[in-house]
């Protein structure tokens, strides 16, 4: 055998075969779904998985937070009351029946009913009418002009459904998105794969499984052997600085939509004192609170409103940490002698936070009942029922300022004045004019402390190093799989 030819041989035994990028990817998620239908469940872990995946709405939120079509390809209105989507031709549901205006008249009027659990079901409470123009052609039509219905559109709360999976949607969810439920391991793992019939463009993983991992040191070990690719929202932010040391992983340190606040429920008499209100806001350390739960990650805010926003105003120093202010402020209100039940939920910024929370209470003179709960109690006896006294949430959904003037709502809260500057804020067209009743809605939050207003939870992601595409700042709760792709 020729010396040159044995060389050549010998090296390529060695080589090998170029090694294709994997087309799969493990996810970790701290929290599980409850459904896995985002039109009726208020968790976030709900979209994390299905929003942008299985389901799509008529529009959709961009990684930088802008509104982009979705199965709409287009949308005008010349007077912000009547809006009309054009829809993309040739798309077909994930059960073979095809998309059209017959199903965005069902999808919007089970949103709206009368009976419907939507989470959300403000969003719609201004659609007067859902009419064909033709099968590719919807108008809506609305009580009073609203130029944020496109963005209203591209909530998870709003994707479009296919009327024949409603009995199974909750388990069995079929949607026109590039992915599939393949399986459902109940307290392990969800699996989505890619799907041939997408209108769209064809994704790079063939599938994605998501696992639950709630507690932190888990989530940590899981990452360190290898068992999870990445953490989109990673729950243990004291070991970043270990994993930022690492060359085989990145991460990524952004901003969500996540307004973290001490919530109040306003049904409570005490609670119904503003100056009680007032007290609990000023016996809170912002800043201690963020180092003790969220190891020093997070920014403070004063008003339930983003502080990436460009319309955001800081109002932290209406509330500003101050014990001897919130005693005196008891003391006028004869409320000395408060106990009050704090429920949590999972999250670790709840529960760590809770617990500090209840501790800076304690020194002003309010005792708390602390109440652990999983998600389900949370949201049938919180959320929905309005059961509780206090609890600590983040609320994710972009710029939401807009909740605080619903009813009923689990806060409970109810402002004419609030009510107003959102309503003429939802009518005006003009930006300088929006962006002026933006800033006087959070104004008014603020002083009336509706709400003890803590932090805006930051997006911690960490990812093996080839991962491509995850979204370093967070719009809202989603992860888009057809953005990912391994590096070669």
């Amino acid at each position: 055998m020729p010396q040159t030819f044995l060389k050549a041989a010998l090296v390529a035994l060695i080589a090998g075969p170029a090694l294709a990028a994997p087309d799969n990817i493990t996810l970790g998620m701290a929290l599980e779904p409850p459904v896995l239908d985002p039109t009726s469940s208020a968790a976030a872990a709900v979209d994390e998985v299905v929003y942008g995946n299985i389901f799509e709405g008529l529009t959709r939120i961009a990684p930088d937070g802008r509104v982009q079509p979705g199965l709409a390809s287009s949308w005008d209105s010349s007077d912000a009351q009547t809006h009309v989507f054009h829809l993309r031709p040739g798309v077909t549901f994930q059960d073979g029946s095809a998309f059209d205006a017959q199903d965005v008249i069902f999808s919007l009027d089970r949103a709206r009913a009368a009976d419907s659990t939507n989470a959300q079901k403000g969003l719609f409470e201004g659609i007067t009418s859902v009419e064909a123009i033709d099968p590719l052609t919807v108008r809506i039509t609305l009580k009073a002009p609203d130029s944020g219905l496109p963005f209203k559109l591209a909530w998870g709360d709003a994707v479009m459904v296919d009327q024949a999976n409603i009995p199974q949607i909750a388990t069995h969810p079929i949607g026109t998105g590039p992915y599939t439920l393949g399986e459902w391991r109940q307290g392990d793992h969800i699996r989505l794969d890619a799907w041939d019939g997408y209108w769209g463009a064809k994704p790079a993983l063939h599938s994605a499984t998501f696992r639950f991992i709630p507690d932190p040191s888990a989530a940590f070990a899981a990452m360190m052997a290898g068992d999870v690719d990445a953490f989109p929202i990673y729950p243990a932010p004291e070991t970043l600085p270990q994993l930022q040391a690492d060359p085989r992983f990145k991460v990524l340190i952004g901003t969500t939509e996540g307004e973290t606040i001490l919530a109040m429920n306003h049904k409570n008499p005490a609670l119904a004192d503003k100056r009680v209100r007032e007290a609990i806001a000023h016996a809170i350390d912002r800043h201690e609170l963020i180092d003790g739960a969220m190891f020093g990650y997070g920014t403070p805010i004063g008003t339930h409103f983003a502080p990436h926003n460009p319309d955001y105003v800081d109002l932290t120093a209406l509330s500003a940490h101050d014990p001897e202010r919130a005693k005196a402020l008891l003391a006028e209100a004869g409320a000395t002698d408060l106990t009050l039940r704090l429920a949590l939920p999972p999250p670790s910024y709840a529960r760590r936070g809770g617990e500090i929370i209840a501790a800076e209470l304690r020194a002003v003179g309010i005792q708390t009942r602390i109440t652990n709960m999983e998600w389900a109690q949370w949201l049938e006896q919180v959320f929905k029922n309005s059961d509780y006294d206090l609890t600590v949430i983040s609320h994710v959904e972009p710029m939401d300022i807009g909740i605080y003037a619903r009813k009923p709502y689990y806060f409970n809260y109810d402002n004419p004045a609030f009510d107003d500057t959102m309503a003429r804020q939802d009518a005006t067209t003009d930006p300088a004019g929006r962006s002026a009743l933006l800033k006087q809605a959070q104004q008014i939050l603020a002083g009336d402390y509706a709400n003890a207003f803590l932090f805006q939870l930051p997006k911690t992601g960490v990812a093996k190093a080839p991962i491509q595409g995850l979204w370093e700042n967070a719009p809202m709760p989603a992860n888009i799989l057809s953005d990912l792709r391994w590096s070669d």
